[in-house]
């Protein structure tokens, strides 16, 4: 299933696409695509839904993030080789983590601020994973069974807020709209391999990141389970897992976006965002 929430910024309501690529309505199904919405016995009943009988939702609305009401919101850092070496980082003996700002999570296709006082606003990338049940201290081989499904993060980042102003890596990763997730949460059903898909991000339509899921340092299964040694995770949390090679501030000379500029970017089998960076 592909699982949407669309609608007004603070109105959307719960969908899903159906095989036809129509968005149809949920909202006699679930409140609202939250983490009790995303628990297994819930996804299972969605999954039975004769989709033709759902309302189609016409035109094309906002989509915002597929998911709601989070506790938090994970991002794994350096997890990629090419990413850590343009980086002037060392490759990570095991997962570097913080934590992004609930707040900075926003539609795939809502603008992004450039903050006051940026001046190095880069693009990330990512894969992230959204929880569907309780995971502390989950074993790497059971980590993924506690995986509702898979979507895109471009995990915005402000180098100079996150690296210069006394390296707090969150610092630079919070800002409002600094989470685009999207366009939808595909079930781990639709995803024969998470570790085989490709990747990119195109900055005023030239390619800038190029990568694939299989050159991860730590697998999608390493990250939940590693992450849930130190904190419980719970259902709807989204965990997001680095990103490949081609970041603005890995380029000779290093390159920032500004007001105007817009951000494309896609994973295989996960769909496509787009975002024009504005003014805060």
């Amino acid at each position: 299933m592909k699982l949407v929430r669309y609608g007004a910024k603070g109105a959307e309501k719960p969908g899903l696409i159906d095989k036809s690529g129509q968005l149809r309505d949920l909202s006699e199904q679930v409140g609202d695509l939250d983490g009790a919405a995303y628990a297994p016995a819930s996804l299972k009943k969605l999954a039975e839904l004769d989709t033709s009988k759902l309302p189609a939702v016409s035109g094309k609305p906002r989509l915002g993030a597929p998911v709601t009401g989070i506790s938090k919101f994970v991002a794994i850092g350096l997890n990629y080789i090419d990413h850590a070496k343009e980086t002037g980082n060392p490759i990570p003996a095991e997962p570097i983590f913080f934590l992004k700002a609930n707040t900075a999570l926003s539609g795939p296709n809502d603008a992004v601020e450039k903050p006051r006082g940026s001046t190095k606003l880069d693009w990330e990338v990512e894969i992230a994973a959204i929880i569907g049940s309780r995971a502390k201290y989950v074993s790497e081989a059971d980590a993924l069974n506690h995986v509702a499904g898979y979507t895109i993060c471009n995990d915005v980042s402000e180098r100079n807020f996150q690296i210069e102003r006394l390296g707090q890596w969150t610092k630079g990763k919070s800002h409002d709209t600094f989470g685009p997730v999207g366009p939808w949460l595909v079930t781990k059903d639709e995803i024969p391999d998470v570790q085989k898909l490709s990747m990119w991000l195109d900055v005023n339509g030239k390619r800038r990141q190029t990568g694939s899921t299989s050159t991860m340092i730590f697998s999608m299964a390493k990250c939940v389970s590693y992450v849930s040694q130190f904190m419980t995770l719970l259902p709807g949390d989204i965990v997001t897992t680095g990103t490949p090679p081609g970041v603005g501030t890995g380029m000779k000379p290093p390159t920032f976006l500004n007001v105007g500029d817009v951000v494309t970017l896609g994973i295989e089998g996960l769909g496509e965002q787009r975002q024009e960076i504005v003014a805060a």
